[in-house]
């Protein structure tokens, strides 16, 4: 296990401009549709000063921060976020963490997300450190797979696929990957 991951150590923290390409891109990428995430005007009739991200861009992002930190040795197993204060577009939110137990090879480490008018997330982040990374071509040849003299499966067709639902819980739990 890298050094980094130490009860009590202190993450370096992460620093992402909240646009409005990140907050509607996020949502289309996550099959999220409602319109608070993409049309500030229905935003504004619903309450809200302007779009806002939905929880599936900051739990991809609280993920992202988990994995730049500690390299690609870091196998997340499970994320669990709660929000607070809405990002919104032109703010900054800033992650931080902080290692709170370390068993093995498993780590939890709590994250935190802050931005210019308050705490935006909250969670926790079960992550395994593995003894050395897949390499890139081995990993895509394993998802790939095929027998010799065949065509690759078609994608599934949009919709069909195992995206997650918009309005789900935000909660992604690998404990099963070995």
């Amino acid at each position: 296990m890298t050094d980094v991951l130490k009860a009590g150590t202190r993450l370096p923290p992460l620093e992402i401009p909240v646009t409005r390409t990140l907050i509607v891109a996020g949502a289309i990428a996550s099959r999220d549709y409602q319109d608070v995430h993409h049309d500030a005007e229905r935003a504004r009739e619903k309450g809200s000063p302007d779009v806002f991200m939905n929880i599936l861009t900051t739990n991809g992002l609280v993920g992202r921060y988990i994995t730049d930190r500690l390299g690609p040795v870091a196998v997340l197993r499970s994320v669990a976020i709660r929000l607070g204060a809405p990002n919104y577009p032109g703010d900054i939110m800033v992650l931080s963490g902080l290692v709170e137990e370390v068993d093995g090879d498993t780590a939890t480490i709590r994250v935190v997300g802050e931005n210019g008018i308050g705490r935006h997330v909250t969670g926790t982040v079960t992550v395994t450190v593995t003894a050395q990374p897949q390499a890139p071509a081995q990993a895509q040849s394993q998802a790939t797979a095929q027998a010799p003299g065949t065509a690759p499966a078609p994608a599934p067709a949009p919709g069909t696929g195992t995206g997650t639902a918009p309005g789900t819980a935000a909660t992604l739990d690998r404990g099963d990957v070995s």
